[in-house]
């Protein structure tokens, strides 16, 4: 289009040659460049705008930098046949060079647009807890190329992004609240129901355990050595895990104290007659 339009401003110039190259050439090249580099920057500025807040301001620098240049050298070499710039020879070999810079780098590459994706759909946060691919800790720090995890025990832990990407991703801290249970054992000698009852009462109380979804406590099954009774609690995924640990033990407490006993292994042995 830009070259039709300077055909036909300048067809009834006769432009002078400087070697096999026209003015009208030389022209038409450096208004490509500079229509591509108005909108290189005006893809920085979009960028700019939309990362401002997902990714750290050095690594959004070294972004934006890269696809300037990118944009220039596109224009560049699209321009190069009307400047009579044969890049045959020199695409030829950057073409053997890139080849062989990208089987040896396509884990650093894999690694790189894994980031980008990661940036863009935003699965996990700085500050979230996570499980991926059996790792399981609080994210420190997301790179454009690895993430970093600070484990449970305070162990450094760096996960490429590409095994971010492609992992299971667990974050037990998106949504608002979640579930653990207990298995209770009580003596076959025991009301069942006034353990139940029991057990309602200390999750009631618990200034944590949340009222919708409901607590469910139940019987499950007949176990070997008593009645085995589920309690399921719903909690604030903030604090889940320590009303979880403190729970247990209350519920424990109040059914020694109303005389409910958890009971050990037991094993009922026959003896034959002998013969």
């Amino acid at each position: 289009m830009i070259e039709e339009i300077f055909d036909l401003v300048l067809k009834t110039v006769d432009l002078p040659l400087y070697g096999e190259v026209k003015v009208k050439d030389v022209l038409f090249a450096i208004v490509v460049v500079v229509i591509a580099s108005v909108i290189a920057k005006f893809i920085v500025m979009s960028l700019r705008r939309s990362l401002a807040d997902k990714m750290r301001k050095d690594q959004l620098e070294l972004l934006v930098k890269a696809v300037y240049a990118v944009v220039i050298i596109f224009a560049f070499v699209s321009v190069t046949p009307a400047l009579g710039i044969n890049l045959t020879g020199l695409l030829v070999a950057g073409g053997i060079i890139g080849v062989a810079i990208g089987f040896a780098s396509q884990r650093v590459i894999s690694n790189f647009l894994s980031g980008l994706f990661l940036i863009a759909e935003r699965p996990i946060r700085i500050g979230d807890q996570i499980v991926v691919d059996n790792i399981s800790g609080i994210v420190e720090d997301m790179s454009i190329m690895s993430t970093i995890v600070r484990t449970y025990d305070g162990l450094y832990v760096r996960i490429p992004n590409e095994r971010v990407f492609t992992s299971n991703i667990t974050n037990p801290v998106a949504n608002v609240a979640r579930r653990f249970e207990y298995a209770i054992q009580i003596s076959y000698r025991d009301d069942a129901n006034k353990a139940i009852e029991i057990i309602r009462n200390v999750v009631e109380r618990h200034p944590f355990a949340l009222k919708i979804p409901p607590p469910q406590v139940f019987v499950d099954s007949l176990g070997d050595s008593g009645v085995n009774i589920i309690a399921r609690i719903w909690a604030p995924s903030s604090v889940w895990y320590e009303v979880k640990m403190s729970l247990l033990w209350e519920i424990k407490v109040e059914l020694e104290k109303n005389g409910i006993e958890i009971p050990f292994p037991q094993r009922v042995v026959w003896f034959g007659k002998e013969a």
